[in-house]
Parts: structure tokens; sequence; C-alpha cells
């Protein structure tokens, strides 16, 4: 815990040591009450050092890692913070954030992280490469083909910060970014910096990562961007004109150092035209706007900036935002029964106040006086406290500093329309934004301002009463969606599930034969070695498998009798496997052809060892195809090669994945086409067990 009594100086953990900077560096302050917290400051710091550090020790060392490995060190991490997160929200406090604030911030970073840990034990393979796409035949012979695989990057993942989500900032993008198997250098913003060291200090402490998996400097980052590679990854959290400076230094566009954004961003909420006062999606969207105005003091990236609603709907809109607004205490966020903290700094209150003026030269202030506020506890004068403030800009189409002055605090810009077509207008004036919210009832209305505006937002909220109970809310970003938005919000895309992790990993193409593709891969291709000879494939167990064993079944007719037994069986009659003349008429048919599913079911029957063994279960199949039609009187048969081997950590078992193809006839023509996906025991002790 921080020492109260003095100004303690926060340190930076590089090179495998902690480490003070050698400047006065600057002070941070209390939110709330105006104290000093710490002094920050990395002056003199050795940043190729650390960029060497992550490079040579922190990236090989997580890339000798499988997929699962890793997510499952991210899991162990994300469970031990939960029990220290108490630690976390008394720091918090200092920033300005009430215990709903630090909840989004604290619980929710380690909720993504956490969520990475799962999507990555669910949708990635147990292995250290990707395979990215279906093998593409470059030959008609098929003896040259095509792969694109993707491999971690072999650099260091530089990750700068902003100050108001000093936790879910940091823990948001480390977990795709260790997940893929890279390091990471974390630069917090100051003014919080104090909350992610603590943090940091915690993680390290557990003893989980491998060392130089994640560095962190608390001030400057100095020269560090003049030793960054083309292996290296930038991520930038901040205003856009920090972006801006930062993605031109000539050293990233030397190298094409990847970097990515997520900036200013002007957000709109849309009220839908069909919407009355009486109706619930009006209550809603007077609650969604409240609660982005007052989280975090409306510091939040994806907040609520411009409401457009209809022009008939601007006073009863701002009459229930005034009766709810009425109910929100602001003091220091520790307090009981406070709902709004102060801003992060006074810098940042007079930042925002600052802002708002600007914007009131083509809007009127309706609610709200920035430069007073009433508390309940706390000091105006050593506190970053301020109202929140609602304006009017009656003429939005051709308003200019609305759409462009972001007051990052608690304020909002109300915009009239009269069309949809003015509101699509409207919401696209910010340039780009990383989310847009509609309320509406009607699905024609959400269909024609969704695809309106879809190209100009990364995300895209249609809230409604249906799902009152269960959205998450205009700025929540969740893992498993894309977080980023085009333009103005920097282009970026930091979560969106596997496709964040594929920002810090190479795609590659390889060509060459089916062989030395499934060498590298470590799947097996079409047209590969196929070992047939021995004991069935079923028979083994995941340390016997190998990639490309596989097992040639004997041939089957299909009769006239089996397609109507299952047609009588399943009860699917339908008119091609029982009408000779329909299925006639059918382009795709010459008469009565089998069931796909038929085909399936003899197959498996074709290829499956019966005895108890190592293979516990079928859980399904994927990409399956019927090719060509299956006639009475052709003979199917199956060859069944294991494709990809995946065994589970910490389990007794693994995922074998099959390629399936059945052929029919004397010329092998393919009639169907599908991956079977088994269980199969580790070892044979354990399929007896």
């Amino acid at each position: 815990m921080l020492d109260r009594t003095a100004t303690p100086r926060l340190a930076s953990y590089l090179s495998g040591r902690w480490q003070e900077g050698a400047g006065d560096g600057s002070v941070c302050y209390d939110a709330g009450t105006g104290e000093p917290v710490v002094r920050v400051d990395a002056t003199g710091l050795d940043m190729a050092a650390a960029l060497d550090h992550g490079r040579k020790t922190g990236g090989p060392a997580l890339r000798a890692m499988s997929f699962h490995q890793r997510a499952l060190m991210m899991k162990q991490i994300g469970l031990k913070l939960l029990e220290l997160k108490q630690e976390f929200y008394e720091l918090s406090a200092r920033t300005g954030a009430t215990r709903t604030d630090g909840w989004i911030d604290i619980d929710g970073g380690i909720g993504a992280l956490l969520s990475y840990a799962s999507m990555g034990r669910r949708e990635l393979p147990n292995t250290r490469v990707l395979v990215d796409g279906p093998p593409v035949m470059l030959s008609k012979d098929g003896t040259f083909i095509g792969q694109h695989i993707l491999t971690p990057l072999q650099g260091v993942a530089v990750h700068i910060d902003a100050y108001n989500f000093p936790v879910w900032g940091m823990l948001e993008k480390l977990a795709p970014t260790w997940l893929a198997g890279m390091p990471a250098i974390v630069k917090p913003a100051s003014q919080t910096s104090y909350v992610t060291e603590a943090v940091v200090r915690r993680i390290l402490e557990m003893d989980l990562l491998p060392e130089g998996a994640l560095q962190l400097v608390c001030g400057s980052v100095g020269d560090l961007f003049d030793h960054l590679t083309c292996q290296d990854v930038v991520t930038f959290t901040g205003s856009a004109s920090t972006a801006n400076k930062l993605r031109t230094h000539p050293n990233i566009i030397a190298n094409s150092v990847r970097f990515s954004t997520e900036a200013d961003s002007l957000n709109c909420a849309i009220l839908g035209s069909d919407v009355t006062p009486d109706a619930p999606e009006f209550d809603l969207f007077v609650k969604e706007v409240l609660r982005e105005m007052t989280a975090k003091a409306g510091q939040k990236c994806t907040a609520i900036r411009r409401v457009i609603v209809p022009r008939d709907l601007v006073a009863p809109f701002t009459e229930a935002l005034e009766a709810r607004l009425s109910r929100n205490t602001i003091g220091l966020p520790d307090a009981e029964g406070v709902r709004m903290g102060p801003l992060v700094s006074r810098d940042q209150r007079d930042e925002v106040r600052a802002r708002v003026r600007e914007i009131a030269a083509e809007a009127r202030i309706v609610l709200g006086d920035p430069d007073k506020v009433e508390l309940v506890s706390g000091d105006a004068e050593s506190g970053a406290f301020m109202a929140p403030c609602v304006l009017v800009c009656d003429a939005p189409l051709s308003a200019k500093a609305p759409h462009n002055i972001e007051a990052f605090g608690p304020v909002i810009t109300v915009m009239p329309y009269d069309t949809l077509e003015d509101a699509i207008a409207i919401a696209g004036k910010g340039d780009g934004s990383l989310v847009a919210s509609l309320f509406t009832g009607d699905g024609e209305v959400a269909r024609t301002i969704g695809l309106g505006i879809a190209s100009l937002h990364g995300r895209i909220l249609i809230g409604s009463h249906s799902t009152a109970k269960t959205n998450t809310g205009h700025g929540s970003p969740l893992p498993q969606m894309v977080h980023g938005g085009p333009g103005r919000a920097g282009g970026g895309e930091e979560l969106g599930g596997m496709r964040s992790v594929s920002h810090f990993m190479q795609r590659t193409a390889l060509q060459g034969s089916p062989d030395m593709l499934t060498a590298i891969a470590g799947q097996w291709m079409p047209g590969a070695t196929r070992k047939s000879e021995g004991e069935h494939p079923f028979r083994k167990s995941l340390a016997e498998l190998e990639i490309g064993d596989t097992v040639v079944s004997d041939k089957r007719v299909i009769t006239l009798e089996d397609i109507e037994h299952f047609a009588a069986f399943t009860g699917d009659t339908f008119y091609a496997h029982m009408n000779e003349t329909a299925a006639k008429a059918n382009p795709f048919f010459e008469g009565r052809v089998a069931h796909g599913y038929l085909i399936v079911s003899f197959a498996a029957g074709l290829f499956v060892q019966p005895d108890p063994g190592p293979v516990l279960a079928n859980y399904g199949v994927d990409n399956l195809r019927f090719l060509t039609p299956v006639y009475p009187g052709d003979a199917l048969q199956v060859s069944l090669t294991a494709k990809q081997i995946n065994p589970r950590e910490a389990e007794d078992y693994g995922e074998v994945r099959w390629d399936c193809t059945v052929t029919r006839g004397e010329d092998g023509e393919v009639v169907a086409q599908y991956d079977v996906l088994t269980m199969v025991a580790k070892t044979q002790g354990t399929a007896r067990a």
C-alpha cells in the first residue's frame, strides 16, 4: 500500500528489476483531496535494454508455450488478481473512481483477462502455430499447394495506456498479446500509474509469468521509439493529436512498425423516430445517457458525447434527464451515497471547462454550470469536481464544434433531427467513432440507421425493451467483440476475440508440397502422405497417434432398400429420395438419390473400430459438404486420416480432428468431405480406466 505520509517515488520494472528514474519527475495528486500520492519519473532508464530483454528472454519463453498453456497461465493470474482486488479498489478511489467506477476498471479488466483465457482454450488448438483458413490448391494434380499460417511476432508489444482505466486498459491489451505469445512493455498514463504499478507488482509476485513477458515504465518512455523494429507492436490509447505525433515517428515509418490507435471519439446515442415519451425505449434511452455521463465522471473513451433525438422530443428528453440528474450526488468517491466522483485531476477539470466554452459557441447550456458544483462531501477547491453539463445545438447539420471538440468529462450535447437521413448525417459528422447506440422498437428504423452509420462506427448497440435486462450498455467494450473505430477513433481494433490475437502475429503464406506444409503447420494437408499400415488409428492413444495415420475402409453398396428404410426410420421422405419422376425433374439429379445423412451414417459404420479403447467420444463434424449425388447401386468407400492432434492441458484426453473423405466407384469420385471430431485418451492406461 502507498504511504500517505510522504510522496513515494514510483519505480519501473525493466530488464528484470525495479528501477527508479534519475530525474525529479512529476507528482500525481489525489483527485478528491488534492493530496500528493506519488512522484513519477523514468529519466535515464535504458529502454533499448528493456526491449532487448523482452525480445531475448520473454519472447522465447512465451513462444515455447502452447496457446493452451498461455491461456491457463492467464487464468491463474486472473483468479489471483480477483483475490487481491480490494487493494486496487482503495488505490482506485484516489483517482476519483467510485466503487462502481472501480468495478468497471478492476473487475472489468480482470474479466477481460479471464475471458481471453477461456476463449484461448475453447477456440484455439493446443499448438504454437495457427493454421489460417483452408489449404489452396496451386496445381491441378495437388502436388503444389498453399496454406496461410500465423506465428507470433518476435518483438515486444509496447502498450501506451490512458489515465481513465489504469487496470482494464492494461489487462485488455495484455490478454491477446500474451495469448499470441508476445511479451509486453506497459506504459500507463502518469496520473493514475500507481494503480497500474500495484497490479503489475502483484502479477510479478505470483511467479507465473516467464521473466521478460511483462515490463513496466512509470514515466516517459524516453528514446524507446528509436529502438523499435518491424517485429515490435505499439498500441496507443489517448488523444488523436498525441497518436498522430507517435505514429509519424521516423522509426515507426521506416520500419513499418505496427501501430494501433484508440483515440478521441465523439460517440453518439440516437433515439429512434418511432419512440414516444411513454415508450419503454424512451426511459431506457434517458437512463443510458445518464449512466454514460456520470460513470467515471464521463471520462470514458466510449462515453456518449452527442445525443441525437427527434426535434419534438428535445424538451421531453432534457426534462426527463434533469429529473434524474437531480438525484446525482457528487463528492469524494469513497464516501457513502456518492454516485459521481471527481475528474482525475484539476488540470483535467479545467480542460473540460475550456472545451465546454468552445462547444457553447455553437450550442447553449441548458443544464448544469461547468464552473459550479454542489458537493455532498469533499472540497470544490481541493478536488477536481465538476457538475454534469448538458448543451443543446439547434442546428447540428451546420455546426462544427460539437462534432469536433470532445469535452472528456460529464458533458453531452443534444442534437435534434427531422428525418432519419438527418440523424444518419449528424452521426456521421463525428468522422469516425468507437460506438453508437440506437434506441428503437422498430426494425425498419434499426435497419435504416444501423446500416446508415455502420461504416463510421466500430460498434453499434441496438437498445430496446426486449434487451433491457440483458444488454451490456453503450459504453461497455466486450472481449468477444470489436473495440475500436475508424477515422477520428484511430482505426484500431483492440478487442474482438481471436481477431485481436492475430494483431500480434504474422500471417505467412506457405507454398510447397503437401508433405512439407504438413510438417511446418502440424496439420495434415490434402495430398500429403497417408500412413495406413498397421493398427487401426482408433486403437491408438494420443501418445501413439501420428498426423497422417489413416484407415481406408471396405466398400459398401447403397441399395434402394437402404434409402427407403432410412426414409421410413427417420421420417425424411423428401421427394428426391422417394419419387423417381420428381427426382429426375430436379436439375441436380438423374433419379432417386441417397440421403446425405445416410451417406454420413454409412461412412461412420465403415471407418469405426467398435471395441472400447482410446477413442472416448465423437463430438461433432465440421465443414460437411455433399459434393456428388449417390444413387442406388453406388459403392461407397471412406478414408479417415488423423488431421490434427490437440492434447488438452491438465486433462487425460485431447481432441483429434480427422479428415473424412467419402468416395464412390472405381474412379474414387468424392461424394462427401468433412472433418470428424473425437475425444481421445492421452494414454492406453487412461482409456482402460
